[in-house]
């Protein structure tokens, strides 16, 4: 992924251009993360340029500053529609979309509640987050040696920028030992999820993924999987699960909005299944991909169109 450094970034309601979206080097996110984001997506679909459960993704952004005592002075409503006008503004038929609300400028004391609640909104094209193969082939992956958050340590269920410190460390790991990414653990040392993605497996037919107790964040494209799998008649589980599940499983992929749905092919250098996108995989792909593209009727009412000037599609 590469920006281009070009285009409009939103920040509490003005555009700005994008070598000109800039904060304070005393704001408080810098100093202790105290921020709060979303990552969603829009994609060009043959009725013009749709977001895909944006509004899931604002509940959600607005959840977490709830549980960070982050109120932000706009309506989700607003922000949401603020969202879409910094799509029309960049004239991206496709893009990915980061909303963030942190704190800014006044103090620097681990004290966040002096500072100012801000807001920003950025887009930019990002195409597979784990090569361009890998929706198809699959990646190699480790169980990582960091562990994600105890219960009542960080709260999970936040989509909190203090949180993803520990998913670089889980990242980073991965790929200086060759592998494109890790797999945590929880605490008492069954599964929890990746450095930035869901994990389903599938073991004789049935879906299971670890439940939101876990450590894992309540991801959107993981609730869309499940949705779509009861659609097909699939079995879907969320249970504790050992980590030498992983091992026997006939499939395991992984599940979130920049990895869409990017199968495993194997973990600590064990052949997941036949090692190679597997049956399940390959149908909640074709599912997936059918509803953002716009090839299916929306039944669930997860699209949110744009609205983009023709000229720009």
């Amino acid at each position: 992924m590469a920006f281009s450094g070009t285009g409009k970034v939103w920040m509490n309601g003005t555009l700005v251009n994008w070598a000109d979206a800039t904060m304070h080097v005393a704001s408080h996110i810098i100093h202790y993360g105290s921020g709060v984001f979303e990552g969603a997506r829009c994609y060009n679909t043959p009725k013009g340029s749709a977001c895909f459960r944006l509004d899931d993704h604002m509940t959600r952004l607005y959840d977490s500053a709830r549980i960070y005592r982050m109120e932000y002075g706009m309506p989700q409503a607003a922000l949401t529609t603020a969202v879409l006008d910094t799509i029309k503004a960049n004239g991206l038929p496709a893009c990915y979309l980061r909303p963030l609300i942190y704190r800014g400028y006044n103090a620097l004391g681990v004290n966040p509640l002096p500072c100012p609640v801000d807001a920003l909104i950025l887009v930019w094209e990002w195409g597979a987050y784990l090569g361009a193969d890998a929706l198809e082939a699959g990646v190699d992956v480790r169980v990582s040696s960091w562990t994600r958050s105890a219960p009542n340590t960080f709260p999970t269920m936040a989509k909190s920028v203090a949180n993803y410190a520990n998913s670089g460390l889980i990242k980073m790991e991965a790929v200086v030992e060759g592998y494109s990414e890790g797999i945590a653990l929880n605490p008492d040392g069954n599964l929890s999820e990746g450095s930035g993605q869901n994990i389903f497996l599938v073991r004789k037919d049935v879906l299971y993924t670890p439940p939101i107790s876990a450590s894992v964040l309540p991801g959107i494209t993981r609730d869309t999987i499940m949705t779509l799998a009861h659609d097909m008649g699939l079995q879907v589980k969320e249970q504790d699960l050992p980590r030498e599940m992983l091992y026997i499983s006939d499939e395991v992929f992984f599940c979130g909005t920049a990895a869409e749905i990017t199968p495993i092919r194997s973990v600590d250098k064990i052949t997941i299944g036949s090692g190679k996108r597997g049956p399940v995989a390959s149908a909640l792909q074709k599912s997936f991909f059918d509803y953002i593209n716009g090839a299916v009727p929306d039944r669930h009412g997860w699209l949110t169109y744009v609205d983009m000037p023709v000229a720009a599609r």
